[in-house]
C-alpha cells in the first residue's frame, strides 16, 4: 500500500505503507511527510482533502489537524467520482500495467518512479475537471456518474 499526495503545482512524495496503515501511521504520514511537504511547497495558506475513510475522520486525527491548524476541506462521503486522489490512482496503474518487480522494495521504486513522472498537466486537468464533476453528480442526483 502506498500513500500520496499532490497539489495543482506539485507532485508530493510518495509514501509506501508497510503492514496496514491505521490512524497512528496516517498521523506519522500527516507529521512528518505532508505537513513538511505542504509547508515547503504550498507556503502556509493551503487546504488538505482527505477522504473520509474511518482512519482520517478519527477523533485522534481529528486533533492532529486542529492541533496543527491545517485547515481540512469538507468532503462528501462515499463520493468516488470526485474524489482526485482515486483518478490519480488509476492513472499510476495505468503507467504501471504490465510492468513485473520481483519483490516489494522493486515495486515501490517503480510506483515512485511513475509516480513523480505523472505530468502536471495530467494534474491539472484532473483539477480542471471538478466543476463538471460536481455538476454530474449533482444532475444523477448522487448516482454513478460517467467519472
Amino acid at each position: 500500500m502506498v500513500w500520496g499526495c499532490f497539489s495543482d503545482t506539485s507532485m508530493g512524495p510518495l509514501n509506501r505503507i508497510v503492514g496496514t496503515m491505521d490512524r497512528y501511521v496516517y498521523e506519522d504520514i500527516l507529521e512528518n511527510t505532508m505537513r513538511p511537504w505542504g509547508r515547503a511547497n504550498l507556503g502556509r495558506s493551503w487546504v488538505f482533502r482527505q477522504d473520509n475513510d474511518p482512519k482520517h475522520t478519527s477523533g485522534h486525527v481529528a486533533n492532529w489537524f486542529r492541533r496543527r491548524r491545517v485547515d481540512l476541506l469538507e468532503w462528501p462521503s462515499q463520493s468516488p467520482d470526485l474524489n482526485p486522489n482515486e483518478h490519480m490512482w488509476e492513472n499510476l496503474e495505468r503507467r504501471l500495467k504490465g510492468v513485473r518487480a520481483s519483490n516489494a522494495n522493486q515495486k515501490f521504486a517503480q510506483l515512485e518512479a511513475a509516480w513523480k513522472s505523472i505530468p502536471m498537466t495530467v494534474v491539472q486537468t484532473l483539477l480542471d475537471s471538478m466543476p463538471r464533476r460536481c455538476q454530474a453528480v449533482i444532475d444523477a442526483k448522487g448516482y454513478p456518474t460517467k467519472y
